[in-house]
C-alpha cells in the first residue's frame, strides 16, 4: 500500500518535469493509483512509469496522464469523452476537473473492473461505456473535450465529428509504437489545427468490440 511519502514523491518528481497546473496536481493526489494497478504492482504504484493490466493493456505512467490532463485545458462546466478506459485510473483523474466524463471501452473485463472502482470511490460523474472507441458515443455528443489513450494512424473522423466547435482533443498518432506522437487538435469553424505535443508509445486504438472469448 502507499504512503503518503510515496504520493509527494511522485507530485514532486511530476513538478520536476513540467507539469505546473495545480488542479492537475491536485486531482492526481487525490486518486490512490495502487486501487488502479495489478496487487501485485501495487508497490510501484507512484513510480513513474507504465504498468501492465489485464487484457494486454496498461496504465499509463503518471507523467503522461497529467501532462495529457494538462493540455485538456479542463475546467467545471466540461463535458469529456475518453477513449480507452483501461483500469480508470485516466477517468478518476479527469473526474475532478470536469463535470462528466464518458469513457469507451472494447473488453467488458476491464469496463466492469473500472466501474467497481469508481464505485469503490463514490466517483458519480465517471459513465463507463462497453463499445468500438473508433465511433466514440454519439448519444452524448457533442464534446468539449475528448482524450484518446490508444494511438491511431489517424484522427478517428466520428471523434472529430463529435467534438464542439472551439473543442480541443489530445490523441497519440502513429502507424507504429516508433512513430507515434501525442497530438493537440483545435476544432475550428474551418477544419481541424493540429500541434505535436511529444513522443509517446501506447497500445493501438483497435476497432470494434471485444468477442466472447477473444484474447488480447
Amino acid at each position: 500500500m502507499a504512503s503518503e511519502p510515496d504520493q509527494i514523491g511522485l507530485i514532486m518528481q511530476l513538478r520536476r518535469r513540467g507539469i505546473r497546473d495545480a488542479r492537475v496536481l491536485r486531482a492526481i493526489e487525490r486518486v490512490p493509483r495502487e486501487l488502479f494497478v495489478d496487487p501485485a504492482f501495487a508497490d510501484h504504484a507512484y513510480q513513474d512509469i507504465a504498468l501492465p493490466i489485464d487484457c494486454g493493456q496498461t496504465i499509463s505512467q503518471p507523467y503522461v496522464v497529467a501532462f495529457m490532463t494538462e493540455k485538456l485545458d479542463l475546467d467545471d462546466s466540461h463535458k469529456v469523452l475518453e477513449i480507452g478506459t483501461g483500469s480508470g485510473y485516466q477517468a478518476a483523474v479527469l473526474s475532478h476537473l470536469c463535470r462528466q466524463v464518458f469513457t469507451v471501452e472494447r473488453w467488458r473485463e476491464l469496463q466492469k473492473a473500472a466501474g467497481r472502482r469508481f464505485a469503490k470511490l463514490g466517483t458519480a460523474n465517471v459513465t463507463t461505456i462497453i463499445g468500438d472507441g473508433w465511433i466514440g458515443w454519439p448519444p452524448q455528443a457533442p464534446y468539449d473535450r475528448i482524450i484518446v489513450t490508444a494511438a491511431a494512424p489517424e484522427p478517428p473522423q466520428a471523434l472529430i465529428d463529435q467534438l464542439k466547435p472551439g473543442g480541443r482533443m489530445i490523441i497519440p498518432l502513429g502507424q507504429t509504437r516508433d512513430t507515434q506522437s501525442l497530438v493537440e487538435i483545435e476544432k475550428t469553424d474551418t477544419g481541424i489545427a493540429q500541434k505535436p505535443l511529444l513522443p509517446v508509445r501506447f497500445v493501438p486504438l483497435l476497432h470494434g468490440r471485444v468477442k466472447p472469448g477473444e484474447r488480447s
